[in-house]
């Protein structure tokens, strides 16, 4: 390929960028196209794969360079989206490669396709990318209901027991034992509520609620089953600071998924149950002073 001496060097060095970037992402649609099982959602992403492609050999032709996908990046995509899900995948990656309206414009002075580009990005992709359906964002609501109630419920529970028990393996023992109880009534009253309401899906409702909810008792639990009994005070630091990881991470996970706004709704999740928490911790020195128990 003969070298294009049309444009800029720092027109190339943009587009060197897009280009390098486009023909990463049609490596992760198209991975992520291999393991998708329904069928609808494995040709979305084929094709936006197949339109990331066609924007790399584009580019190329402006900057004569046959680029390969970095390997690192697909994988870490590819790894999310097992975590995460491949629409978390594809919303984070679709903000991450946002490029501003001036760059397009300022490109489309040198490069007349570029201004086409620019509108599949911001128009074709989002649209395909709306039509995706995938299965565990349909239980969003019941994944926040189990987890916010085991936050709420389990980091009260723990931190009033911290004190009240001052024993790590007790307060394990009694967080793991209401934990499990509160994770069974929790699934089953989601699925009575679900079937109430004449949704067929009650059964996979229940089930993301408790699967949300056994997952946070087990990590919150985690410290004081680690720590030696004694150390009760590090173990409830540590629950806390699991607690405020949890909210961020499901948090980030709800508001890139479902396009929601981030800090007003960690910032919420996180008082309340660092509020709960503060209030038990003072019920558990209260009792333990006026009952005058002593373990």
């Amino acid at each position: 390929m003969q070298e294009n001496t049309g444009i800029s060097q720092k027109t190339k060095e943009i587009i060197l960028k897009l280009q390098q970037n486009e023909i990463t992402e049609q490596a992760i649609y198209m991975n992520l196209s291999k393991r998708v099982k329904k069928q609808t959602d494995k040709e979305i992403l084929a094709r936006i794969g197949r339109e990331e492609g066609m924007h790399s050999r584009i580019w190329s032709k402006y900057t004569n360079k046959d680029l390969k996908p970095q390997r690192l990046r697909v994988f870490i995509y590819s790894l999310l989206s097992i975590i995460f899900g491949y629409t978390f995948v594809i919303k984070l990656m679709e903000k991450g490669e946002k490029v501003s309206k001036d760059t397009y414009t300022l490109l489309s002075k040198e490069v007349a396709e570029a201004s086409r580009i620019y509108i599949d990005e911001q128009k074709h992709e989002e649209a395909l990318i709306g039509m995706l359906d995938e299965d565990r964002l349909q239980y969003v609501g019941s994944m926040v209901l189990g987890l916010n109630d085991a936050l709420v419920e389990l980091t009260g529970t723990l931190a009033g027991l911290s004190f009240a028990l001052q024993n790590n393996r007790l307060v394990a023992l009694s967080g793991l034992i209401t934990g499990i109880s509160a994770t069974l009534s929790m699934a089953s009253s989601e699925y009575l509520s679900a079937r109430s309401e004449g949704d067929a899906n009650a059964k996979k409702s229940a089930l993301y609620t408790g699967i949300m909810y056994i997952f946070a008792v087990i990590l919150l639990v985690l410290p004081y089953l680690v720590l030696p009994n004694h150390q009760y005070i590090p173990a409830l630091i540590a629950m806390l600071l699991i607690v405020v990881v949890i909210i961020l991470v499901f948090t980030y996970y709800i508001s890139v998924a479902k396009d929601l706004p981030f800090k007003k709704r960690f910032a919420e999740m996180a008082t309340i149950s660092l509020s709960v928490a503060g209030l038990s911790f003072v019920v558990g020195i209260l009792v333990k002073h006026f009952l005058g128990i002593d373990i």
